[in-house]
């Protein structure tokens, strides 16, 4: 019987029903609680930077080269000196084992059999080894300092241990944004556990009998696997809030950071030309020009917007990467003429992980990688590294900082 359940599901992701990430996003919602499904589609405040994350794609246009045989594209590139076939991450987020039975290991599985790097969140309802051992390429873990620092040092020796081979430092997170549609969707009640509190609420779960069922047969609500507080265990749910208030990131962070792990660093969550400096001088491998996802601050500009400012103000000392707003194969298209080495991406995937687990990452990926195939060929460019600034129109505002 689940055979049969999986194997529609499976069907249910492809053409003519899922053509596009947004195709996705619809199926997702479809399965997902409300209070689920807001936490992976919502934003800070009023959203204005998580909706022009995706919009500022639509001020960029292209200049194609016309009358150009195209018969293959080349879409390999290297970041961190590892060869990948497209220059597509997997982006940390937090939680999806509440979208997806096992569902970081879900995502992880996808990745490797595409042979794309996947981002860890510290904020994991699995173990970082089992995630580790579900892929088949890199992995990446992306450190936040929830716990402490004896809880940090001890996640990056585990993560060393498991053949991590980055660690993506996240500095845009002081505290949590104001997200509200979690608030109105009574997040903070749902994870109290008193009933009182859960009731007003409770009906959006009870909805989504076959999402509840394999949750509670997943093990109900979920710890944080990665962050273990000596004699305690691992850190529960409704605990990461305040625990995330009492561990800002700061540049001198950087200086043990380096000691402890002796592989690459990356940066995320940069977003001015100064920051991207700072980042080179504190001697990250990467940096990820990112906003959270339009998550964190509002009102902030969105990330292709200020990519022009950052890659021009580290030229080639670095590595950029680009984070938010990624939908299509042509954002990253964009992305790259605009000097990103590769782009991360973690809602485009996140709605496969909560439609179908590793089949709706799978259909993420390959939605991607034929958009991003279908327009090289129209460009009239073969290989992405050949992808530069002569094949788009920028606005001039753009560039002037």
């Amino acid at each position: 019987m689940f055979r049969f359940a999986q194997h529609d599901r499976i069907r249910s992701l492809e053409p003519p029903r899922v053509l596009n990430i947004e195709d996705l996003r619809r199926a997702a919602q479809r399965r997902l609680p409300r209070v689920v499904f807001d936490y992976i589609d919502g934003g800070a405040e009023d959203e204005w930077t998580l909706r022009e994350n995706s919009l500022a794609f639509e001020a960029v246009t292209f200049r194609p080269r016309c009358a150009v045989a195209t018969p293959a594209c080349d879409l390999r590139t290297t970041v961190l000196g590892t060869s990948l076939p497209m220059p597509l991450i997997l982006a940390p987020v937090g939680s999806c084992r509440l979208m997806y039975p096992r569902g970081e290991e879900a995502a992880a599985r996808a990745a490797g059999a595409a042979g794309i790097i996947y981002t860890l969140s510290t904020l994991s309802g699995c173990r970082l080894e089992d995630v580790a051992a579900a892929s088949k390429a890199p992995v990446w873990y992306q450190l936040y300092l929830v716990g402490g620092c004896d809880c940090a040092l001890a996640a990056i020796e585990r993560a060393r241990k498991a053949g991590f081979s980055a660690l993506v430092v996240t500095i845009d997170t002081a505290v949590a944004g104001m997200r509200e549609r979690d608030i109105r969707n009574g997040a903070k009640e749902l994870l109290s556990g008193k009933l009182g509190a859960m009731l007003p609420f409770v009906n959006q779960l009870l909805t989504k009998p076959r999402w509840l069922a394999a949750f509670l047969a997943d093990g109900g609500l979920m710890k944080f696997e990665n962050v273990v507080i000596p004699g305690k265990g691992p850190m529960l749910y409704a605990d990461v809030t305040a625990a995330l208030e009492q561990s800002v990131v700061t540049w001198d962070d950087l200086t043990w950071i380096r000691q402890a792990w002796n592989g690459p660093v990356v940066i995320k969550g940069i977003h001015t030309g100064d920051d991207a400096r700072r980042a080179v001088d504190a001697g990250a491998n990467a940096l990820v020009v990112s906003n959270h996802g339009g998550r964190q601050l509002d009102d902030v500009a969105p990330t292709l917007r200020v990519l022009p400012e950052v890659v021009a103000s580290v030229g080639d000392r670095i590595e950029v990467l680009l984070d938010g707003g990624i939908r299509r194969g042509s954002d990253i298209v964009k992305a790259l003429c605009l000097g990103a080495r590769a782009v991360m991406a973690g809602r485009a995937y996140a709605y496969g992980v909560g439609a179908a687990g590793t089949a709706g990452v799978a259909r993420a990926i390959d939605i991607l990688r034929t958009d991003l195939i279908r327009t090289l060929k129209l460009l009239g460019c073969a290989s992405v590294e050949k992808l530069g600034q002569s094949f788009v129109d920028i606005p001039q505002e753009w560039l002037r900082k």
